[in-house]
């Protein structure tokens, strides 16, 4: 049930970045005369995957310190959030338990950053060793997949996360 649960939501992200992209503008418009251009599309796809993966570290800080202030302009007020247990969290959920943990290791690795336009995905492998919100001890890793939307005032903000354990 977990994987077909984990799997409906990546396809759901997965569905939510391709219409994103296809609404996309289609043309860019040329420079005006005098004027220089902008930076290549690689050079800016590179600006947005490194910005992408700093607020994913910013994301794992805050979680580690347990400073769910620092989290909260990170997360949608809607945010769908699938924990590794199968466990769907609304955000004032996930900022509860972002206090009551307590950590000892938080690691983030092999971070990719897949753009479509004004949304991204950063999926990523996670590893830690503490104790959750909900008391419970963690010695484990994890595979994760977040969806980040760029706002109307230029902000980054993740719509979703999906995580599963990696036995």
């Amino acid at each position: 049930m977990k994987q077909f649960l984990a799997t409906g939501v990546i396809v759901v992200l997965s569905l939510g970045g391709l219409i994103a992209k296809q609404a996309a503008p289609a043309a860019a418009k040329a420079p005006a005369a005098g004027k220089s251009e902008a930076a290549p599309a690689g050079a800016k796809s590179a600006g947005v995957s490194q910005a992408l993966m700093d607020l994913e570290q910013q994301w794992n800080k805050a979680s580690k310190a347990g400073d769910a202030d620092a989290l909260a302009p990170l997360l949608a007020d809607d945010i769908v959030y699938l924990d590794s247990d199968g466990t769907m969290r609304t955000k004032p959920e996930v900022l509860a338990r972002t206090k009551k943990a307590k950590w000892t290791t938080m690691e983030l690795s092999d971070m990719k950053v897949t753009t479509h336009g004004n949304t991204a995905v950063v999926t990523g492998s996670w590893a830690g060793k503490g104790t959750d919100g909900a008391g419970k001890a963690v010695d484990g890793k994890e595979h994760w997949a977040d969806t980040w939307v760029k706002q109307s005032n230029g902000k980054w903000q993740c719509v979703s996360t999906a995580a599963a354990e990696v036995k």
